[in-house]
């Protein structure tokens, strides 16, 4: 997704600092819009006298795996450089989801350094090859952003592990995770595709719909919003940023958007067996 750069310019002088969960700064009504259309669906789910509740529950299970899969062939686009590279990214990425679908069945939540190099080996298998759970030994710069030193990024992944659990909004937390490791750049390479199954195995334990980068316009904002965020959180590391703020908001209208998908899809199959039944 970024370039990685062996030879700097200019090196970073000072330690990189975690931005805050304390100065985040939400569309709460967002949030909550998110949350009454899930409640909705679950309603559907449990209480609809025009379905068997295994209906409704595959309807919602199936519009899920279907975000999954539109996630993975746009990630697969975004991160590819051609149709080969896509194949096989596609094949390691939906590999990556199903132990991912496992591990939620299994109540397993995302938390862990453990599992962060779960992801990493799974979807990005040559790149874990050439550091077997190891963190980046080189530089990296994103952009005019330079990335935290290599001998800096164990100690920020393990704080940052430490500082989510401070949010208690697992969307916000979700969306807090992606901005932050993606400034540490952890791996030497898969950094961008290990990070967003991170965040929607986040979500999807939470009973989320996943988020997912839709087309090349949403990539571009994608993209613009993190690196402006992180040049100004250079300067002022503890301040909440508009880019920032921009980032946030566009990840939670994607994920609004994906569940009123879900949502969608419960409604119309409960309005097909209502009119088959008179």
């Amino acid at each position: 997704m970024f370039g990685m750069l062996p030879v700097f310019l200019q090196q970073k002088n000072e330690t990189m600092l975690l931005f805050p969960p304390s100065e985040i700064q939400i569309d709460q009504n967002k949030v909550d819009e998110v949350d009454a259309i899930l409640k909705s669906t679950f309603r559907l789910i449990a209480f609809s006298r025009d379905h068997l509740a295994d209906d409704l529950l595959n309807a919602y299970l199936d519009s899920t795996h279907d975000l999954q899969e539109l996630m993975s062939i746009k990630n697969a686009q975004m991160e590819a450089q051609n149709d080969e590279e896509a194949e096989l990214y596609l094949k390691n990425l939906n590999k990556t989801l199903l132990t991912v679908t496992d591990e939620i069945k299994s109540q397993h939540n995302f938390d862990s350094v453990t599992q962060l190099f779960q992801l990493f080996r799974s979807i990005s298998p040559e790149s874990h090859s050439n550091h077997p759970n190891g963190f980046r030994t080189t530089h990296v710069q994103i952009g005019r952003y330079i990335c935290p030193e290599p001998q800096e990024v164990e100690s920020l992944v393990h704080q940052l592990f430490d500082v989510m659990k401070e949010i208690e909004i697992p969307v916000i937390r979700a969306i807090y995770f992606h901005h932050e490791l993606i400034r540490i750049h952890p791996f030497s390479d898969g950094n961008g595709r290990t990070t967003r199954v991170a965040k929607n195995w986040m979500l999807m334990y939470n009973l989320y719909p996943p988020i997912f980068i839709r087309d090349n316009q949403e990539k571009k904002q994608y993209l613009e919003s993190l690196g402006k965020s992180f040049s100004e959180l250079e300067v002022k590391p503890f301040d909440w940023n508009e880019h920032l703020a921009r980032f946030f908001d566009q990840e939670l209208d994607r994920l609004l958007s994906n569940a009123k998908t879900v949502l969608l899809a419960v409604q119309e199959l409960g309005h097909s067996r209502q009119i088959i039944k008179e």
